[in-house]
């Protein structure tokens, strides 16, 4: 083989600059979410344990989040309400009443931010049930499915009156994004996008985030309504394409990391938006690994996993280091 021909590619790699010029993969700060926890009774924010440098806000220090994810040029915010204890019931009422910490936080971050970014309402009932199952409970003591599908209505429509710029069903249940989208045409938000978590899998990487919501899943699991982990990805396009068949605007995998090949085939089928969600045990392990020394480079990490997600397909990444990545992010 000839000489030339055989050094071509390194030749593209010798120099950062063309490094920069020639890399087909960027990560842009638009397409960045950032999730954000936000509790009802916390005096001040509350570290998370299992996720350094993440913290669970007071309505005062949510606002300050938001508007520095803002000048960083973030794209959107995912929010999380934890209400208080004491008022979580056996259906999760707080996730849709008027006062509930979601309504009360989202109108707080559209006047504050909501010029600059995409306000994202989570639609699930996990937080704020006593059970802490991610729908209203049957008589068998597993989630009533239609019966869910009633009350993430009533959450979608919620947090559209209280300023969500678009709604994220994210609690796996048959049907969620028809009943949704119904749901806020039939109210007046027609306009509304829905971001529909249509393959997310019954992982073992969100258990800091449970710490983080104080969720109260004391008893089962949620493996009845996420999709297994040992599920074939034509399992995750099934529940993609019903999910886009029902209307919604943007499809979501859950965990990203792990799951890139159902990114690439996602990406492949659809020809709507597709999210990844880097989860909270995927923040959580380069953190952990980058205190302890295990790794050389936790900023070069940290991109290299985002990249993965990107180049596997994904249009939006959710992930706690929005703000920071994007301040050394492409346009």
């Amino acid at each position: 083989m000839r000489n030339d021909l055989v050094h071509r590619p390194r030749r593209l790699r010798r120099t950062p600059a063309l490094r920069r010029l020639t890399d087909t993969t960027h990560i842009a700060r638009s397409n960045l979410v950032l999730p954000l926890f936000v509790s009802e009774v916390l005096p001040e924010p509350r570290p998370i344990d299992r996720m350094p440098g993440v913290v669970v806000h007071t309505r005062d220090t949510l606002r300050k989040a938001a508007a520095a994810a803002a000048e960083a040029g973030v794209g959107a915010l995912m929010l999380f309400g934890v209400p208080d204890p004491d008022r979580k019931d056996t259906t999760g009422s707080q996730a849709w009443a008027a006062d509930g910490i979601t309504q009360q936080a989202l109108t707080d971050l559209a006047a504050e931010v909501g010029e600059k970014l995409v306000l994202i309402g989570d639609v699930n009932l996990d937080e704020c049930t006593t059970h802490g199952h991610a729908g209203v409970l049957g008589d068998d003591g597993d989630v009533d499915n239609d019966a869910t599908l009633q009350t993430y209505a009533k959450v979608a429509v919620a947090q559209a009156q209280a300023g969500a710029h678009m709604v994220a069903p994210s609690g796996m249940m048959d049907g969620q994004v028809a009943e949704i989208r119904h749901a806020l045409d039939e109210a007046g938000y027609p306009h509304t996008p829905i971001l529909a978590y249509a393959a997310k899998y019954a992982s073992a990487f969100y258990g800091p985030f449970r710490q983080a919501v104080n969720s109260s899943l004391t008893g089962g699991d949620r493996a009845t309504y996420q999709q297994s982990t040992a599920g074939s990805v034509r399992e995750a396009l099934h529940e993609v394409c019903l999910d886009v068949a029902q209307g919604a605007d943007v499809v979501m995998i859950k965990p990203a990391g792990l799951y890139l090949d159902v990114i690439q085939a996602v990406r492949d089928q659809v020809d709507v938006l597709v999210a990844a969600y880097q989860t909270s045990g995927e923040y959580a392990q380069i953190e952990a690994a980058a205190a302890f020394g295990w790794l050389e480079h936790r900023d070069k990490a940290i991109r290299e996993s985002l990249l993965a997600i990107r180049r596997a397909g994904a249009d939006l990444i959710i992930t706690y280091w929005a703000t920071e990545v994007a301040k050394g992010a492409d346009h």
